[in-house]
């Protein structure tokens, strides 16, 4: 799926809900309601598979710390090489 058809008003609509929200609390609150708790843990595991990947871990220690399939490691990994930043920019704000 390309960008474009996935920019969407709703998409947008739900961007611009996330980058009005400053509050953590409120965001959780957020992403209890839209995702579920399996979704939450999955989505936050491939943010922390990404902070690994940058720091020089190797797929068997990530896979071992977070539980997360060499398939997930191999697309996050990916991603961070040659995706549009997504990971690089949140990872920036961790640090």
């Amino acid at each position: 799926m390309s960008e474009a058809s996935l920019r969407t008003d709703d998409v947008n609509d739900l961007l611009h809900v996330l980058a009005a929200l400053d509050d953590e609390d409120t965001i959780f609150a957020l992403l209890e309601d839209l995702f579920t708790i399996r979704e939450i843990r999955e989505t936050s595991q491939r943010l922390a598979v990404a902070r690994m990947l940058d720091e020089g871990a190797s797929y068997a220690t990530i896979e071992k710390a977070t539980g997360a399939s060499a398939t997930t490691i191999a697309r996050v990994s990916k991603c961070l090489a040659y995706g549009t930043g997504g990971y690089r920019t949140a990872l920036g704000t961790l640090k």
